[in-house]
């Protein structure tokens, strides 16, 4: 049974209802229902003047309004199914956490948060709208990761068959710059919708090989997940990029145009558009520990970090061991019996707000409590260390490469099984309807 739109448009005839003296203001109306939630034409608009002023900077043509407008309608509804997601598993990015991260930003910029609040001002937009901007993008983030991460298994065959392959072989020293189509079919299609997907695919192709731009054609056609970014996928190392493109980059050259190959999906059409020599040869590990404390109805926010601080004093007066209160008081069991030790790894394998913190510390040195959606920590940083990233690849590594791997093959289906399950409605503007 549809949802009722009886509520939806309450608010709207209301308004229309009540007399006023000042001159009438165009109202803001429903675009987009999905499940309970709704977007707003002017949501819409917002999004259409942003991508248009980045094509602009960036001197990249466009496709028709109407087919610009179809990529960001889709991109809001997915970006509101993840947050409803997350409403409902009660993930919250507080005012604390968010704070946190902006200070993470701004000290990676070097730069106080008040130079970086005027320089956010000086570009047009309020300090306010951009942190409900970055309270969105850490939302998405988090609850990416909740949810697809525990669809991933990386078994101990797939590690060890990628490490000896990297031995045999070494390292593919090169990074590839992937430009992606998705022609999408149906759930359960019929011959006659294959053969239609094929055809367009095909034309789609043509166009390419006459000379049609990329990202132009991309955010025109394509229903694959970097549309609006003109098919664009950042550089990759073959052994971590999707499997649809490992299986067909070998032997590829730049400029290549790859397809339409076919999968559960759709029909992909691929071009290589940029290689480069990997530009990190070294990558940099961190050997660190952390007492973790959950807030719970027992033990609030404000006490848990209360709680850290305490033990912050009490490790710089020498009255406490780090490794003690860890093992007495965090709550992350892989490593409060160790002390609180995390071992050697990658800063890039924790949540980013513990990434941040760490890559902002100096040997030895403590944190300040700070919050993640997993809770409040402090955190120390024991050593840095360089490993080389082409001639010892490690278990570990390859387990990295794989997942991430996993992960944006896993992230695109958890976003279609969402999408095939909500109830979404399309309203056509004003201006077009009969």
């Amino acid at each position: 049974m549809k949802p009722s739109k009886h509520l939806i448009f309450a608010l709207f005839a209301l308004a229309i209802s009540q007399p006023t003296l000042a001159a009438p203001q165009p109202l803001d109306r429903v675009a987009v229902q999905i499940n309970d939630g709704i977007v707003l034409e002017s949501e819409i608009t917002n999004m259409i003047d942003t991508v248009k002023a980045n094509a602009k900077a960036a001197n990249q043509s466009l496709p028709s309004d109407s087919a610009l407008r179809t990529q960001v309608i889709e991109r809001l509804i997915l970006t509101r199914l993840q947050l409803q997601m997350a409403s409902r598993i009660g993930l919250n990015i507080g005012d604390l956490q968010l704070d946190q991260a902006i200070e993470n930003i701004a000290r990676e910029q070097k730069m106080s948060v008040a130079q970086m609040q005027q320089k956010i001002e000086s570009e047009g937009l309020s300090f306010s709208q951009y942190r409900e901007q970055l309270r969105e993008e850490i939302t998405l983030g988090e609850i990416q990761r909740i949810q697809v991460q525990r669809r991933i298994q990386v078994s101990p065959q797939e590690i060890t068959s990628l490490v000896k392959l990297i031995q045999e072989q070494g390292m593919k020293d090169v990074e590839y710059q992937i430009g992606h189509i998705l022609i999408d079919v149906p759930n359960n299609p019929t011959s006659e919708q294959l053969e239609a997907s094929s055809k367009r695919a095909n034309i789609v192709l043509e166009r390419l090989k006459s000379g049609e731009d990329f990202r132009r054609t991309a955010i025109a056609s394509s229903s694959g997940p970097k549309a609006l970014e003109g098919g664009i996928w950042d550089y990759m190392n073959i052994n971590e990029m999707p499997t649809l493109f490992a299986e067909v980059i070998n032997g590829a050259k730049m400029g290549d145009i790859i397809g339409p190959i076919k999968s559960g999906a759709g029909f992909h059409i691929i071009k290589i558009m940029d290689a480069r020599g990997l530009q990190t040869k070294e990558i940099e590990e961190v050997r660190a520990r952390h007492i973790l404390l959950k807030p719970s109805p027992i033990l609030s926010e404000d006490r848990a970090k209360a709680m850290l601080e305490q033990f912050l004093k009490q490790i710089r007066s020498g009255e406490a061991k780090f490794e003690d209160l860890a093992r007495q008081y965090s709550e992350d069991p892989g490593s409060a019996t160790k002390g609180g030790e995390l071992g050697w790894a990658e800063p890039s394998i924790y949540v980013p707000e513990f990434a941040q913190t760490l890559n902002s510390l100096k040997n030895d040195q403590i944190s300040e409590p700070f919050r993640t959606t997993h809770g409040w920590h402090i955190t120390q940083l024991e050593e840095r260390r360089k490993t080389d990233a082409t001639d010892q690849f490690n278990s570990n590594r390859a387990h990295q490469l794989i997942f991430r791997r996993k992960f944006n093959e896993e992230l695109q289906n958890w976003l279609d099984e969402m999408r095939s399950d909500a109830y979404i409605e399309i309203f056509q503007p004003e201006t077009n309807r009969g």
